[in-house]
């Protein structure tokens, strides 16, 4: 059975730190729904985009995000392709992850088992990866040739992957580790860094194996506790300098090492949660700017407002108090009546509190 081998390093125990630091803030914040919605439309604006373009797809932010909702662009139809794929692969991974979870959640006998991620998952996404770009017979299907990995920005060769014939076993042998009472116990953000090396340097396919291996490593992330609400996209950051991507994967795989198991992945690991911890540390951000302060946060959970009342709320953090001549600026497209409402409502949740007289009325917290 494949066995990882890695050093568990001062970097590594830093990265994880910010991790958990950050996973917590954004777990817990009480943001309004509809932020939540955009957030995670947004991640997945940016993994679709990014995921694909690493792998030299030309379109730019906007352009995915019009092929996402449907809209025509002028593109290649193999570029829209892509898109369209990536963004089923990101829906399989969603599906998975929650019936799956569902079952173990309610399912005595399956109490102490690990999730499990199988090669038939493995085949799915590769299918979805390549849909109408690949034949029949090479989609979600071993390769049974031998290929070259190539840097897609620069087109010099990283390193040769395993012969054909050891695609199977490696692959299989991985699985056995992957859904092992062993892996269980290694922290979910290492054991999805594994997962994408393992599966980036086996190259079990004759392409898509980038897009295919990354999200597997999101796949484990999720099904580990780690979907930390799909605010986050690790595609972005990989692609924002893929050299180093490239590099910090091809040092790995160029290591003089008898088999899989002997290479030692700690440079590889340190990059994978360096990468995590840096992005979930730019969404903890953007959402400590929406989220209501912890004081409400404490005594109110996750409350429901609207993107008016959140911003009537943020005000009163930020400058102690509002009042009438101040929530008239800052909500100019609304009407008087409008905005009372929105007030009353506050009241009655017992968030804020209206003091002195109707004209010179100001709203604190409560």
């Amino acid at each position: 059975m494949y066995k990882p081998t890695f050093t568990i390093t001062n970097n590594i125990l830093r990265f994880i730190s910010k991790i958990e630091t950050s996973k917590e803030i954004i777990e817990n914040a009480p943001l309004v729904p509809a932020y939540e919605a955009k957030f995670r439309q947004e991640a997945i604006i940016r993994t679709v985009h990014h995921g694909t373009h690493i792998e030299g797809n030309p379109l730019d932010s906007g352009e995915v995000k019009d092929v996402l909702e449907g809209k025509e662009i002028s593109a290649k139809d193999r570029d829209v392709q892509e898109i369209i794929n990536y963004r089923n692969v990101l829906k399989y991974l969603d599906r998975k992850v929650t019936n799956t979870a569902s079952l173990f959640r309610n399912s005595e006998a399956r109490e102490g088992r690990v999730f499990q991620i199988s090669e038939k998952d493995l085949h799915q996404i590769h299918k979805l990866t390549v849909e109408k770009i690949l034949r029949a017979d090479q989609s979600g299907k071993y390769r049974k040739t031998q290929v070259v990995v190539k840097n897609s920005k620069t087109g010099q060769i990283s390193f040769k992957p395993p012969q054909p014939v050891d695609v199977p076993k490696l692959t299989k042998e991985f699985f056995g580790w992957l859904n092992s009472g062993e892996s269980e116990l290694i922290h979910p953000v290492l054991a999805a860094g594994i997962t994408h090396y393992v599966l980036a340097y086996v190259h079990p396919f004759v392409d898509g194996n980038g897009r295919t291996a990354r999200a597997l490593a999101t796949m484990v992330l999720f099904s580990r506790g780690y979907d930390i609400k799909k605010f986050f996209s690790l595609e972005e950051y990989f692609d924002r300098n893929a050299k180093r991507y490239y590099e910090t994967l091809q040092a790995v795989s160029n290591q003089k090492a008898e088999s899989l198991s002997d290479r030692n992945l700690t440079a590889w690991l340190e990059y994978f949660c360096e990468g995590l911890a840096e992005e979930l540390a730019r969404v903890k951000e953007r959402v400590q700017k929406l989220s209501l302060d912890s004081r409400l946060k404490g005594r109110t959970g996750q409350i429901t407002l609207s993107e008016r009342q959140m911003k009537l709320v943020e005000y009163i953090e930020t400058y102690g108090s509002v009042s009438n001549r101040q929530w008239r600026n800052l909500l100019r497209d609304y009407s008087d009546d409008t905005i009372l409402r929105d007030l009353k409502d506050l009241q009655k949740k017992k968030l804020i509190k209206k003091k002195g007289s109707t004209k010179g009325a100001v709203y604190v917290l409560r």
